[in-house]
């Protein structure tokens, strides 16, 4: 094994408030506590897990502005060599589609690629589709969804779950791997692996560097469009009963009312 990329996002914390731009209903990034995506913590773990195994380097990949570096800072300290950070105004608000015709072209430059892995999808989109097209963007062969992964003789293997029930697949090197929330529990980056973090190489690109064009991505240029955002309205007070002897029939009575009994 020569080289492992990991694709990562830096997300919002679930548990922040979050904030929609006016205009273009993008997220307001900068309202929102950001954090390295939990799932991408995953897919790190089990580049590392084989870099422990079959040697090579991990590479970090990621596109977003320039605090991702925080992001990029905890894979880092979890293990991985290096990074390369797309740094690019115009890739704001991109769609899947613009999202992962950035990142295939950013992999074409990365020398001696056998293995992408990424997460399945991402915490705040969850659209799912990035790793399947850029598997489809570069020719190479996708296993998606994986919650068990090994690397033996230039073939990648493992399980995949889907709704219908679990499959043993297989594909052979380069090729993309998608891995779910069991595949493994990350670990914690250690106080030398923090410090460690702080030395290495984060290389940050532009589009012009990756041959992408700022007319093929952003949210002007998107294939879908947010129209409209209504808020969630909040939670309404429950319904209080007081036991005075005829408690459980009150319940009994709320519950069949409202049909869930």
């Amino acid at each position: 094994m020569t080289n492992i990329v990991v694709l990562i996002k830096q997300v919002p914390d679930y548990e922040s408030d979050k904030k929609l731009e006016d205009g273009d209903h993008t997220l307001d990034r900068e309202a929102a506590d950001a954090v390295l995506d939990e799932i991408n913590e995953r897919a790190v773990e089990q580049a590392l897990q084989i870099k422990e195994a079959d040697g090579g380097e991990v590479t970090i990949l990621t596109a977003g502005p320039a605090r991702a570096t925080e992001a990029i800072r905890k894979a880092l300290s979890m293990g991985a060599d290096k990074a390369v950070h797309i740094v690019d105004d115009a890739v704001g608000g991109s769609d899947v589609v613009q999202t992962a015709w950035t990142l295939a072209n950013a992999l074409g430059t990365i020398e001696g690629t056998e293995l992408v892995i990424c997460g399945n999808e991402a915490s705040d989109g969850r659209m799912g589709a990035v790793p399947a097209i850029i598997a489809e963007y570069l020719g190479l062969p996708q296993l998606t969804h994986m919650k068990s992964l090994e690397i033996a003789d230039g073939v990648a293997k493992g399980e995949r779950e889907t709704d219908e029930g679990f499959f043993d697949v297989e594909a052979s090197l380069p090729c993309v791997v998608s891995v779910s929330e069991k595949i493994n529990e990350p670990r914690f980056p250690s106080f030398k692996g923090i410090m460690a973090a702080k030395k290495k190489p984060i290389e940050t690109i532009a589009l012009s560097d990756i041959n992408v064009e700022g007319a093929q991505v952003g949210v002007e240029n998107a294939a879908s469009t947010v129209t409209g955002v209504t808020p969630k309205p909040p939670r309404e007070a429950g319904e209080k009963i007081t036991d005075e002897g005829e408690g459980g029939n009150d319940i009994a009575k709320y519950l069949v009312a409202q049909k869930i009994i």
